[in-house]
């Protein structure tokens, strides 16, 4: 096998389907070997359990990108618009 021939979409299709049961993630394989050791190393980790991935998919729809955001400017920080803009005291 050549080194640099690409991964199969069936190679592709399985890593998702591993890393998700698993709650993992993956490096995107570049090569048919990366996607190989990625899927054999996927596959020694034990899969969750439909509970704790269901869990998993609720906490981590709650999160917000307004959670994650520490520099967004609120708006009690600043008082008028435009260049006249300025930071509250």
């Amino acid at each position: 096998m050549s080194p640099n021939v690409k991964p199969t979409r069936r190679q592709l299709a399985y890593l998702r389907s591993l890393a998700s049961q698993r709650g993992q993630t993956f490096q995107y394989p570049i090569t048919k070997q990366e996607a190989s050791r990625e899927i054999e190393r996927l596959l020694k980790g034990e899969p969750d359990s439909r509970l704790e991935r269901a869990i998993e998919r609720r906490e981590g729809y709650e999160i917000t990108s307004q959670d994650l955001d520490a520099t967004r400017v609120r708006d009690d920080e600043t008082s008028g618009w435009g260049s006249s803009a300025r930071w509250g005291s």
